[in-house]
């Protein structure tokens, strides 16, 4: 007691021994014991968190081997009622995950100027999940059509729905080095490529064309690939997670009936990372410099094979209210 009566008046240890007639040493220890009980580790306040940390750890368990990003999970979790902030939700998945993605370098286009396509595997087996998607370059707008399939006509018909989607064709469509696009680089010179016939016709009737990128270089259509990944970690890991917890698989025809709504909603309605804006707010000045649609009908969607066995899709939603996937649903019944 007198040596924290002491201590608290500011005596140093020289004096302190002094005063009580003991060493200096024994003042030392004293003093760093009372540190010690005066600094130890706190027991952890609640936060608005821990409410939903149940519910994270089985999303997160759920996903594996991917990962849902953190803006989903803290969408859902809303929807369930959290109103806390983002910082400790990041610092909780940051336990749980320390990678970081790895960054993609694009260069900008005009409007209207290009558009990347790609098919990206979902799922490869058997049972194959394909999604074919392009990519305004200015705007960043994208559509996406499931499919389980990469041919020639699969992507001709994928193609011209999406034109059809973004109101116009651009100038150029950049595509990669598969057989059903070219069937020789370079044949007749450099750049000067043999194009599939299927493309060139497709090319030919919607007047856009067709640029390739370098061999092994995927990253120099960056702007589908890293919507690829944007994809595969905010559409379609949440939901598979959802199908897979009612004990369902994530498959063409559930993919579609989601996807269209999650494009409006989420994907083109958030503030890119790159551009700093809204992609369908950019999509209406570049869509003013696409070419017109030729006076075509209007392509057919790919045909889809329905499991008539299939249970019912869970009512629960991940991305949305529960009412828009029940009106779709039944929409498609």
């Amino acid at each position: 007691m007198e040596i924290k009566v002491l201590m608290r008046h500011g005596a140093g240890i020289r004096e302190m021994a002094r005063e009580l007639g003991c060493s200096r040493n024994t003042i030392r220890r004293y003093l760093r014991e009372t540190a010690a009980e005066q600094y130890s580790p706190r027991t952890a306040r609640p936060t608005k968190l821990d409410p939903y940390k149940g519910y994270l750890l089985e999303r997160i368990e759920a996903a594996r081997p991917h990962w849902i990003p953190g803006v989903v999970l803290l969408r859902e979790i809303q929807e369930h009622g959290y109103d806390g902030g983002v910082t400790q939700l990041k610092e909780f998945l940051r336990l749980q995950r320390h990678t970081e993605p790895e960054p993609v370098v694009r260069f900008e286009t005009a409007p209207g100027k290009q558009m990347q396509a790609d098919f990206t595997h979902i799922r490869r087996g058997r049972d194959p999940l394909i999604a074919f998607v392009a990519t305004l370059g200015y705007s960043r707008a994208s559509w996406v059509r499931f499919t389980n399939n990469e041919r020639a006509d699969t992507l001709s018909t994928c193609l011209a729905q999406a034109f059809v989607y973004f109101g116009g064709v651009p100038q150029h469509v950049l595509f990669d080095n598969a057989g059903t696009i070219v069937i020789e680089r370079d044949a007749y010179g450099e750049g000067q490529h043999r194009w599939h016939g299927q493309m060139l016709a497709l090319a030919d009737t919607y007047g856009f064309a067709p640029r390739l990128c370098r061999p092994y270089r995927a990253k120099t259509k960056g702007k589908v690939e890293r919507f690829n990944g944007y994809l595969k970690g905010s559409f379609c890991v949440p939901l598979a997670a959802t199908l897979r917890q009612a004990g369902l698989r994530l498959d063409v025809e559930a993919a579609n009936a989601h996807v269209g709504r999650w494009l409006t909603e989420v994907a083109n309605s958030r503030i890119h990372g790159t551009t700093g804006e809204r992609p369908d707010r950019r999509m209406v000045v570049e869509r003013s410099a696409l070419l017109p649609l030729p006076e075509l009908p209007r392509p057919t969607l790919l045909p889809i094979e329905v499991n008539r066995q299939q249970r019912p899709m869970p009512l629960e939603s991940l991305q949305h209210p529960l009412s828009v996937y029940n009106a779709l649903l039944e929409a498609r019944a």
